[in-house]
């Protein structure tokens, strides 16, 4: 897990098991950036989904590739991201698109420094820089 802001989390695939632990964690949104069967082995979106219902978290199939980046829900990611009365944790392969996604929706006068600490976190964020 890495965590970008005071509200926000994110990292590579989850499992249904780790679920409860985001909710314990305190985070109220799960957002999923993964398509399903994006590569094998990977757990179901559904299966995901129904962990989250069951820990309590409020949850988002938001998937999102290189080709469709940032795809169709980008203002909705960013009321999420913004909300601080609901912590979100998002996940996908590495936490690369989620940090790609948080990126882009951060206020022009934010960017800089969001880059710096995603850049210092690790991650790549050519994505980001194609749209901005």
């Amino acid at each position: 897990m890495f965590k970008l802001s005071d509200n926000v989390a994110v990292s590579g695939q989850i499992t249904p098991q780790d679920v409860v632990e985001i909710a314990e964690a305190g985070y109220k949104v799960l957002i999923n950036n993964r398509p399903d069967g994006e590569e094998g082995g990977q757990p179901s979106n559904a299966d995901i989904e129904a962990a989250a219902v069951e820990a309590g978290l409020e949850y988002h199939y938001m998937p999102v590739n290189a080709m469709n980046f940032p795809g169709d829900a980008i203002d909705q990611m960013a009321d999420f991201f913004d909300d601080e009365s609901r912590p979100v944790f998002a996940f996908c392969r590495t936490g690369t698109r989620c940090t790609n996604l948080w990126l882009v929706t951060r206020a022009e006068e934010e960017r800089m420094e969001a880059a710096g600490h995603a850049q210092g976190l690790g991650f790549d964020l050519g994505m980001a820089a194609r749209v901005l």
